[in-house]
Parts: structure tokens; sequence; C-alpha cells
């Protein structure tokens, strides 16, 4: 059961106890990401979250790395494009320290300038590592066809050139200006009683900030082509289709179709591309879910002159799809697919934690298990079949990083 509760500041905390387990996930989640961002200050999220854990005005780096260490606890961190989020977990002995250091790490911490310095060139590491992993950058290649100049297409990391313009004002403007009371959720699951809300808001139930003069509007989908010249062994390719927004009325046929698709080794594109043609070793196609918008992502990695191959077999599957609907036993297996993935998510407490934290701040509501599965099992083959329709049309965006960076012929 899940307790929710919202402080006198408006900072949320949900709360999941779970008294077959021995852990605890806190998680405190901030509703601000690289889409909160514009071009002088791209990265500043992701940047801002690495400087966590870089010393508070009681502590050192070692000095927080030490207290989760000391008690064989987990702590990490994340940044999206819509969300940020600090997580621990500890054992449920531990759960008291664990919130306290990670409150000490949001109200306290101080953005040496030393600390600065080192940790720019950390993330100027982490860029250079990005750019040498075509397989990923091509996925940010899209958003930037797919958004162009609206800031769900920056990247998450920034770049190098806004890096450098980072002081401790900046990060404390930035703080100030979306670390709201109203744009944070505090998440715990595990084994801890309903009184450990009151804890949670002794630390963040009283604070204030300013907020946001950032105009948050809705993207327009451009068919865009975009192409990167890079030394790499294969070409990566990349299809875009306009999407559905989080919590859409159709998003489990969506989710039910990208399963068909290309969600597992049974999908369309895993045995049409790899197994009949051993075209790609990596063939997938998954979507994201936005405020106000989607992309359902198609990736294919080949050699380079197998490239139009690879683009025509896909177009070959999306008609074959259209044309001739999914059948009952795909829908079947892709359903049951999705209940055994969601079941099985739901045994780790950082699973639970995340998914309530991301519930809470992205939709303001939860639904029990047995709602997730009745919305699954209600998934129709005419509903499946209206959203590859809806979905596959000719609009697509096109991003590829290959040897010659020459988009194929096929797609021109």
């Amino acid at each position: 059961m899940i307790k929710k509760y919202t402080c006198q500041n408006g900072a949320r905390i949900v709360l999941e106890n779970i008294p077959t387990v021995r852990s605890v996930a806190i998680g405190v989640w901030i509703g601000t990401g690289s889409r909160n961002e514009d071009e002088k200050n791209n990265g500043v999220s992701h940047f801002l979250e690495h400087m966590f854990f870089k010393g508070t005005k009681t502590r050192n780096a070692r000095e927080i790395a030490e207290s989760f260490d000391s008690i064989g606890g987990q702590v990490n961190a994340f940044t999206s494009k819509e969300y940020t989020c600090y997580y621990a977990k500890v054992l449920d002995t531990h759960s008291d320290i664990a919130l306290e250091v990670l409150a000490d790490m949001f109200f306290n911490s101080i953005f040496e300038e030393e600390e600065l310095k080192k940790e720019k060139n950390v993330v100027y590491e982490e860029i250079k590592m990005y750019d040498d992993t075509p397989d990923d950058i091509v996925h940010d290649l899209l958003s930037q066809a797919v958004f162009e100049k609206h800031p769900l297409g920056y990247p998450i990391l920034g770049t190098e050139e806004t890096l450098a313009t980072f002081n401790g004002n900046t990060l404390r403007q930035y703080m100030h200006d979306h670390y709201t009371p109203e744009n944070i959720v505090i998440s715990i699951a595990g084994n801890i009683e309903e009184s450990f809300i009151k804890e949670v808001e002794k630390y963040f139930g009283h604070y204030t900030a300013g907020s946001s003069n950032l105009d948050i509007y809705k993207p327009t989908f451009h068919a865009s082509k975009l192409s990167r010249k890079k030394e790499t062994e294969q070409a990566h390719l990349c299809l875009g289709y306009e999407g559905l927004k989080v919590g859409h009325e159709d998003m489990y046929s969506l989710i039910t179709l990208n399963n068909i698709l290309g969600g597992s080794m049974s999908s369309r594109l895993f045995q049409d591309v790899r197994e009949q043609k051993g075209l790609a070793y990596s063939i997938f196609s998954y979507h994201s879910a936005f405020q106000d918008s989607g992309i359902v992502t198609i990736y294919g990695g080949t050699g380079a002159k197998q490239l139009d191959d690879l683009f025509e077999t896909i177009q070959t599957t999306l008609n074959n799809l259209k044309r001739d609907g999914i059948t009952e036993k795909e829908l079947i297996n892709s359903k049951e697919q999705l209940k055994g993935s969601l079941m099985l998510s739901l045994e780790s407490t950082n699973s639970r934690m995340s998914r309530n934290g991301k519930n809470e701040l992205m939709l303001g509501k939860h639904r029990s298990l047995d709602e997730i599965v009745d919305q699954i099992d209600s998934v129709s083959i005419e509903g499946v079949n209206k959203m590859a329709h809806q979905i596959f049309t000719d609009s697509f965006s096109v991003s590829l990083i290959s040897p010659d960076g020459i988009l194929p012929k096929s797609i021109n």
C-alpha cells in the first residue's frame, strides 16, 4: 500500500512498506532535467547532480562515499530529459543515516571552486566516452532531428563549451529556480514504517525556493534527417516516429505494439533482420514518453554496405505489420511478457522506489498492480493494429552515424 503525504511547503512524500524485505530505498526526485535548460546552460542539471557528491558544509567527497560504504549501502544519481534523481539503498536498520546524508547533499553542498574544476574534467571525459560509443550518440542525434531547437533535443551531458561556463553561482541559481518544494518527490520503498514520513518531513518539509521563468512548451515533431561521419566499424541507424505522451490512454496498446515489433528476441524486427537475413547483431525498438510528447525509436547497427538492405527490411517489416496486423498469438505472448516484466521488476526495492517516484512526479497518481494488469489484459488486436497505422506513417526522422555519413539512397 502506497502512502502519500504533502508537506506544508508543497514537497511530496510517497512511502511503500514492504515488510518481506530487509532493505530500504530512498530517492529524491526533482522535476527538472535537460528540458528545463537553455542553450547557455545546457548540461547544468547533470553537472549539478555530479557536484552533490563533492562535498557539503560538514562532509567532503570521501566522507560522503564512506557514509554509505560503512553501512554496506549504495548511493547514486542520474539525470534524464525531464527529471533528476538522487537515491540510496541501505539495510532497513540504516534508513535514518541514508536520509540524513541525502538531505545533507541536497541542502548543504558547497560547490567549491577546486572541486568544480576537477568535476568538469570528469564530465569532459564522460562526454568523450559517450562520443566514442556511436550506438549511444545516434539516439541523441535522433532527438536533435525530431525536436530540432526544442530543449528536448539537447544532450543531457551538455557540451564542453557550456560546461566551461559553470560556476558555483550557476548551480545555486539553478537550484533556486528549479529545486523548488512543489517540484520534488521523496520516494521510499522497503521495510519501513509509515512514521518515517515524519522524519522525511523534518528535512524536506519546510524549506523555500524561487520559481523558474523558463517557458515549458510542447515540441513539434519534425521529420528530419541527420547524419554524422565517424570512423566506425558499423553504420548505426535510428528511425523516429511520433509517439504518445506520459499517461496517454492508449499507452498500453503502444507498449504491446512495440513489444511485438522490436521489444524481444521473438519480435518481428529481431526475426526479420537478424534471424532471417543476418543483417544486424543489435536490432530493437522502444518508446520514450515525455510530459507532452513521445518518440518510437527503431535502432539497427550493420555494415556500411548493408545499410540499404537494413532500412528496406525494416520498412518491409513495418508495411507487413500494417497490412496484415498482429496475430492472436503475438498479442497473448506480448501481454504475458509485459506482465512478467512488471512483476519481476517489483521484486526490487529500488524498482518500487523508482516507479512510485516517477508516477508521483510525472502523473500525480498511482495505479495498483491489479489495475495495470487489467489495462494490459484489455488491449485488443484492433487497438494494436490501429496504433500501428497511427504511429508508422511516412513522416519519420532519421539519424545515422557511419564511416561515410551518407544516408542510404532508399531513405532520400
